[in-house]
Parts: C-alpha cells; structure tokens; sequence
C-alpha cells in the first residue's frame, strides 16, 4: 500500500502576485513608453531611418500602425451607434436643447483661451525669428478652407466614405477613407428621424443599442493592448525623427508645449476649481485617456476610453456624455485648432519678415474658435494651420517648414483634445446640476477599465455598499436621469 505525500501550504498564503499597481493600466502605458523609447534610440543608432528602416525600425513601425489601423477601424460604426443612441437617449432629459447650446459655448470659450495663450507665445517667444532655416519653395500638401468645410457638411454617400485610387508600376491600389464630420451630420439626422418616428423605430433603435454595446467591447480589447501598441507608435517616432530633428526648430517646440502645458495644467485646472470641484479628481479621472491620446496621436480613436472616463470616472450622465464627447472628439481641438495654428501662423510670418497687425491677430482667434470643425475626418491640426495662413494671406510654403516635426508636436497637441473633450462636459454637466459628485469624487481605486458589460444592478449596488467606485452602466440601458429631470420630464 503505497502513501501520497504532499507539502501542507497554508489555505492564506497566495502564490506570487504582481503588486496592484503594476497591473494598472496607467503603470502599463508608462512602462510601455519607457520601453519604445529605449528601442526607439536603439533603432536610430543602429542606423534605421524612415526611408530605409532596419529590422528593429521596421518592427516598431508595423507594431504602431497596426495599432492605430485597429482603432480606425471602429471608429466609423462606434460615432454612427454612438449618436443615434445619445440622440434617443436624450428624449429622457427635459433640457437637451440648453446641455447642447451650452457645451458649444464651453467648447468655443475654452478654444478662445487656448488661441489667445498661443498668441501671446508667439509674440513673446518670437519662434520663427533667426532660425537659421532655409526657406521652403512650396507646399503641396492638402489646404484646408472655408468652402471644403461647408461643402464637407454634405454626405456623397449613406456612410461619408470616399476612395481614391492610385497606379504605381502598373498595380493599381484602392484606399477607402471616411469623413468624420460626415458620419457625424448622419449620424445626427437619423438619431432626429427616429425620435420623430417614435415607436416605430424602436426595433431599430434597440438594433441600435445592442449594435453599440458590441463595438464597445470589440474596442476594449483593443484598448488593453494600448501598451504593445505604445511601445511600437514611441519607438517609431523617436527612430525616425529622433532629438536632432526638434533641435533645429527649437523655439517653436517650446513655444507649442508651453502653450499646452499652460493649457492642461493652468487653464483647466483654474475652470475646474472655479465650478467646485476637485482638480485632483479630475486629473485620475481624465488622465487615462489623455496617455492614450499622447501615444496614439488620435482624438477619434481616443474616443471610447474618454467617453468611459467621462461617464464613470467624472460623473457625467450617460445621455448627455455620448452626445457631447463624441462631438468634442471631432470639433474639440485646443491643441491642434487654438494653440498650433495660433503659433505656427506667428512663426510663418515671422520666418518670412512680415508684420502682423492687429486685425491680423483677431483673425488669427476667430479661425481657431470657428475653423476647428474644418479639420473633422482630416489631417487635422496642419489642414487647420492652412486654414489659418489662407485666412490671413501668409505664404503656405511656411507649413513644409514644420512637418519634419509635426508627429513630435501631435502627440502632445492630441493630448490637450482629449483632456479638453473631457473638460467641456464635465463643467456644462456640473453648471446643470446634473453631474454625479459622489461618482466624481470617489477613490480611484478600482480600474476603470474592467469589462463590466455582465454587472447587474444589484452588483453595482453591491460594490457600491462595499466602498468600490461605482462602475458605469451597460451600454444597452436606459442613462439614468436624476429627481429634477424626471420630474421636469413628466411636467
């Protein structure tokens, strides 16, 4: 008769675990970007370039646009699912009209400072005076302009795509792009009809729904993988332009960051204060999203993480939040639309000896307050800029100046969009009276990123008893609207 043994464990002692802030998403993003700036710099010096990349370069490269290529990928159905579902939702709130007029006046004041701090940077910095540069010929690149965006608003088809195509050594190559301010005005006009419909259209708007809540966990996956695609999207950018290429236009990078940073970490804090609540609070809430924007370059692609740290960490309701982060996600640019061009048309003309006036200047602000919904579904931030130097007669030739390091420049422009498209909604949620301060307030203790499709509402409630943050709703419920509302609804 033969006797197992065992070694006793004790039933309290756990294996070896990682310690709870490693396994952050936060933690991960930051040790990812210490990692593809470390085989960044490998790849440079090891003589990658971006027109012939090594092994290493190529990696990184392939690595970082597969990443962005997945975020794209779902952007169109997640805007078009998106509004049509805030736009019904928000036959539960009495106010919309006014949550709507008020977040485009929040969108425009915040844009009116951000433009007026990058003035004041350009004049006081002077970044395209002496540097030593030599001048550009000519700028053949895409032009932003007022009739584009106006004849822009109107679909050539039922989802705003459009395909060019070209031939290269016989093979021809077909590329499909979108027009996000397309999907946008689509988007709107079906949300309206089928609120007009009624109940008619609620198969449709459940179809809707249940359309959403898929795209949604199709991108959270994507969204976990954000650090692979961090390592590649920093390493590619630091193996190809590298430190010497920011040197050479050194004063405009200061100028453009220190207009950011002013932004982010003065202006915003200051109208956060100013309303009552937590600037603390809003940074853990918000800065998820802001790392994701700073490495993928893409507020649109962005779009599912703030909208989630807009609802669940900062408190803003459900029906009012996919209606005003998906629009500040395509017309909500401080960085790309207020503080670039406001700088870059100052560097233009400064570059090429001419003298701004001060009507020059107010054209500069209006531009950026009115001309940031030109760049939607674009190249954003150097459209904008054309944009800008077509309004005030400067020589376009100037925007090829600053394309060697306009990548360097759009991660931290990108940065400042999202934390802005946060910000709107949260002040117009808080001056309504409608934002959830105990959701807003809560420890950042949980990760705001678990997949919480499943939860019940009693799980919630649960986990709420518990002293765990609340977690937002699935995305097939109705939002929850508070008293007031209701009560003004029924009225």
């Amino acid at each position: 008769m033969s006797t197992q043994t065992s070694t006793p464990t004790s039933a309290g002692t756990p294996g070896f675990q990682l310690p709870k802030w490693a396994g952050s998403f936060g933690f991960q993003i930051i040790a990812a970007l210490i990692v593809g700036l470390g085989l960044g710099l490998l790849a440079k010096y090891t003589g990658s370039t971006k027109a012939e990349p090594n092994a290493l370069g190529a990696t990184l490269q392939t690595i970082g646009s597969s990443y962005v290529s997945l975020l794209q990928t779902a952007v169109v159905p997640l805007i078009f699912t998106a509004v049509v579902s805030s736009i019904s939702n928000l036959r539960a709130v009495s106010n919309a009209a006014r949550l709507a007029w008020n977040t485009l006046l929040w969108f425009a004041i915040t844009s009116l400072i951000a433009v007026l701090i990058g003035i004041g940077l350009g004049v006081l910095l002077q970044p395209g005076a002496n540097t030593g540069i030599p001048q550009e010929t000519q700028y053949a690149g895409k032009s932003g302009s007022w009739w584009a965006f106006l004849t822009g608003l109107f679909p050539k088809n039922f989802l705003g795509l459009g395909a060019s195509t070209s031939v290269t050594d016989g093979v021809a190559t077909t590329a499909v792009s979108f027009n996000v301010l397309q999907i946008l005005v689509i988007a709107i006009a079906v949300g309206i009809a089928a609120l007009k419909v009624g109940k008619a259209a609620e198969p449709f708007l459940t179809l809707n729904a249940s359309a959403l809540a898929v795209i949604q966990k199709v991108l959270w996956w994507i969204i976990r993988i954000a650090p692979l695609g961090t390592v590649g999207l920093i390493g590619n950018a630091v193996a190809i332009y590298g430190w010497d290429t920011i040197g050479s236009l050194g004063k405009f990078t200061v100028a453009i960051y220190t207009g950011l940073a002013l932004v982010l970490f003065v202006v915003y804090p200051v109208l956060i204060r100013s309303h009552g609540l937590s600037v603390r609070q809003y940074f853990s809430g918000v800065w998820p999203a802001v790392q994701l924007a700073f490495v993928s370059r893409s507020s649109v692609g962005t779009l599912p993480l703030t909208q989630r740290v807009t609802e669940r960490s900062l408190g803003v309701p459900r029906a009012y939040a996919s209606f005003a982060v998906p629009l500040g996600a395509t017309t909500k640019m401080d960085g790309c639309a207020a503080i670039y061009p406001a700088v870059s048309a100052i560097f233009v003309a400064q570059f090429f000896g001419i003298q701004l006036d001060v009507t020059q200047y107010v054209l500069i602000a209006l531009v950026s307050v009115l001309g940031s919904a030109a760049t939607a579904g674009t190249t954003g931030a150097v459209v904008m800029l054309t944009l800008t130097l077509s309004t005030l007669g400067l020589p376009l030739a100037g925007v090829g100046l600053l394309l060697a390091i306009d990548p360097i420049l759009d991660m931290g422009r990108t940065a400042v969009n999202v934390a802005g498209q946060a910000l709107v909604p949260t002040i117009v949620a808080k001056r309504q009276g409608i934002l959830d301060e105990s959701l807003y307030n809560a420890p950042r203790t949980g990760d705001p990123f678990t997949d919480d499709s499943g939860e019940t509402a009693a799980d919630a409630t649960a986990a709420d008893s518990a002293g765990s943050p609340p977690t937002a709703p699935d995305a097939t419920r109705a939002p929850a609207v508070d008293a007031r509302e209701l009560a003004d609804a029924k009225a």
